[in-house]
């Protein structure tokens, strides 16, 4: 292509080369050939055809001058496509592939805790629960997930980090991490905004049942610190509070996120210090200037397809530890 493209460029300074391209190259005056065989004359053989007589040329003139016609390049997606179907012909139907079989978690540990009693009574206290993180030996959900990532997200990730550094500088980059990480809030113009952002969804949760607790699953053997346990629209959900700078619609845009919610739901609900199962979830990402949040809420059957996918995470860090 690149080849055809200096060519092509090449004629473009030259117009007059473009006719001569597409005429016969053969010369109309026909020198004898000297034969000493005492054959026929070698003028009796077939005038052999040409092959540039079968062209377009009219197409191919067109074709030329559509993409010599600009100083700079005009290449485009759309005009590639183009040429090529010209050149080759449409192309071949698209096969699409068979997909491949889904794996399997080996530990079918199940979301809902078949053996957990929940009493007919819940607490006489309004107040919701928050249990102290104590540091042990356990992974934290937030370290599996953060070890397990993808080679693509880890790529994208990377590139961000060094787009940062540029930005900020290594210093700078570092005191803009561990401000992200901390979850105090300093500036008043920041919480404002926040809290604009996140009023519409404030209005539909009810009955917050712990705040910023500690969950453990006991069978699994990993813990986390939940955001808050409330009930979104009369349903019970584990909701994760998330900021971004840039708009997130859809659910994908959450990347991990959802892994995270089904993970803590998980361990809610095989936590004995908790006399509740939760079967929803719910991500908010908010805005820091007022924008409205989008909540993204993951149903019974969405977080058990999660739940699978985070099941298949912490086995892969337990084999990689």
């Amino acid at each position: 292509m690149l080849v055809r493209m200096k060519f092509l460029q090449l004629l473009s300074r030259k117009p007059e080369k473009l006719e001569m391209l597409f005429q016969v190259p053969f010369c109309q005056k026909q020198f004898p050939c000297v034969c000493l065989a005492t054959s026929a004359c070698l003028y009796s053989k077939k005038k052999k055809v040409n092959s540039y007589e079968q062209v377009d040329q009219e197409k191919y003139k067109n074709l030329v001058y559509s993409v010599t016609s600009y100083k700079t390049s005009a290449q485009t997606p759309e005009t590639i496509f183009e040429e090529d179907n010209l050149l080759y012909g449409p192309p071949d139907k698209h096969r699409p592939l068979l997909k491949a079989e889904t794996k399997a978690p080996k530990n079918c540990v199940p979301l809902i805790n078949p053996n957990k009693r929940i009493p007919l009574l819940n607490s006489d206290s309004n107040l919701p629960m928050k249990i102290a993180l104590q540091k042990t030996k356990m992974p934290s959900v937030t370290r599996i997930l953060q070890q397990t990532i993808s080679p693509q997200q880890a790529f994208y990730l990377e590139r961000w980090k060094q787009k940062m550094i540029l930005e900020l500088g290594k210093d700078g980059f570092a005191e803009y991490t561990k401000k992200t990480a901390s979850k105090e809030q300093r500036e008043d113009a920041a919480i404002s905004g926040y809290l604009s952002s996140v009023q519409h969804v404030l209005e539909d949760i009810s009955e917050v049942k712990a705040l910023e607790s500690a969950v453990q699953h006991e069978t699994l053997q990993y813990l986390g610190l939940v955001d808050c346990v409330a009930k979104y629209r009369g349903q019970l959900c584990v909701i994760d509070w998330k900021t971004s700078e840039k708009p997130k619609p859809s659910l994908k845009n959450t990347f991990d996120n959802p892994l995270q919610v089904a993970a803590y739901i998980g361990a809610i609900n095989h936590d004995a210090n908790y006399d509740f199962q939760v079967s929803c979830g719910l991500i908010v990402v908010a805005y820091k200037n007022g924008f409205p949040a989008h909540p993204h809420f993951m149903d019974p059957n969405l977080c058990s397809q999660y739940w699978k996918k985070w099941l298949l995470r912490l086995e892969e860090y337990m084999d990689r530890n």
